[in-house]
């Protein structure tokens, strides 16, 4: 098998991957059959074990540069994913009727926790990771892998939203994102929103755990060290 055909085959299912359980109409009976925890678990560990073959994949491809690598393109990997880190540690399964991610349930407009800083944590967190791997690879097989990546987040961000605006209703949508912003930060900034308690420790110490698994794991499982 070629260098170029893995690339594409590993792209290829792990995209896949994501669509066939909802096409294929089986997503239903395999979260009715292991649970919506079991179900989630089990469809994640699948993904970055495909994930995991595709940046192989594209490391193992041939080298086609696009342009060079400066010395703060890898620093800004480095700070970039302990922000890429929290926010989808802090949007996964939090009371935010906006996002996928979250829950529709336990959010309160007036105190609203993640989705204060921004509706779409996860997808922000997905485009500073592959924006900021793409800057610090710059060759065509990481453009092909990481390239989507950006594009999905961030056109998934107002796909997204249009589609919870038209389920509530314009209305409720205003009420409810009154103190909210998609822009990180931008309701802060703006005085719209003020955080009301601090950050949770508990999802603050699983985001510090996921950064430190993935700073030592990186080397071993990726053969690069994030590193300067």
């Amino acid at each position: 098998m070629s260098a170029w055909l893995e690339l594409a085959l590993a792209m290829g299912l792990f995209m896949l991957s994501h669509r066939i359980p909802a096409a294929l109409g089986i997503k239903h009976s395999l979260v009715s059959g292991l649970g919506p925890r079991g179900y989630t678990a089990v469809f994640s560990i699948g993904s970055l074990a495909l994930l995991w073959w595709v940046i192989l994949a594209a490391g193992r491809a041939p080298h086609l540069p696009l342009w060079d690598q400066a010395h703060w393109h890898r620093w800004a990997v480095n700070l970039a994913m302990p922000l890429a880190i929290v926010l989808g540690s802090f949007g996964t399964a939090a009371p935010n009727p906006f996002a996928f991610e979250g829950r529709a349930t336990g959010f309160d407009p007036d105190r609203p926790g993640i989705a204060g800083l921004t509706r779409q944590p996860l997808l922000w967190a997905l485009a500073l990771w592959s924006g900021a791997h793409l800057l610090a690879n710059g060759d065509l097989a990481h453009l092909i892998v990481f390239g989507p990546f950006v594009a999905l987040s961030l056109a998934g961000m107002p796909i997204v939203e249009a589609r919870r605006r038209k389920a509530m209703g314009r209305a409720q949508w205003q009420a409810m994102t009154a103190r909210t912003s998609l822009v990180p930060a931008a309701a802060l900034l703006s005085g719209h929103w003020r955080p009301k308690a601090l950050p949770s420790w508990r999802r603050l110490a699983i985001a510090g755990l996921i950064w430190a698994g993935l700073w030592h794991l990186h080397a071993p499982l990726i053969g690069v060290w994030p590193a300067t």
